[in-house]
């Protein structure tokens, strides 16, 4: 089966908890079951999301995913060294891994894009990621249809694309 790993990464109070709300348009956190993610009125797909990030938590990503190989998992990642262990987590198990850094993160005191100095970008692109860099400051709608848009169609493609 392919899966699916969509990741916001980012510093504390960055913006990643935001999108996960934005995105199912109300306030979620990490459950013990998958979410129905509705990708427009009438068609959704089953994800498991990891809202508080596994680093904040200092808790093993495994030990947060209680269901067994979720086609579809989003996950937030906090933006420091120890963020490689979420993500070989993730490489181990085969997911497809597409991620959004925000940069500079809704909190960030300096509006500039940082310099990636902990190598994560590289390390995600070796692995044949897909990375972008998002502005955390500026409006979050723009990214969480990019993000909602991205789903759709890698779902589409595996038919996994459910209706209400």
């Amino acid at each position: 089966m392919e899966k699916l790993l969509v990741s916001v990464i980012g510093k504390r109070n960055s913006g990643k908890s935001s999108t996960w709300n934005s995105l199912f348009g109300r306030t979620v956190k990490t459950g013990t079951k998958l979410k129905k993610l509705f990708l427009n009125e009438i068609e959704y797909v089953n994800v498991f999301l990891v809202s508080g990030s596994p680093e904040e938590r200092e808790t093993y990503v495994g030990e947060l995913i209680t269901e067994n190989n979720p086609a579809i998992v989003l996950c937030s990642m906090q933006y420091r060294k120890d963020v490689t262990q979420t993500i070989d987590y993730f490489a181990n198990k085969n997911y497809q891994i597409y991620s959004h850094w925000l940069n500079p993160g809704f909190n960030d005191q300096n509006d500039q894009p940082q310099f990636d100095s902990l190598g994560i970008f590289n390390y995600l692109i070796g692995l044949n990621s897909s990375v972008g860099f998002r502005n955390g400051k500026i409006d979050l709608n723009n990214r969480v249809r990019e993000i909602r848009e991205y789903i759709y169609g890698w779902a589409k493609y595996r038919n996994l694309i459910l209706t209400d």
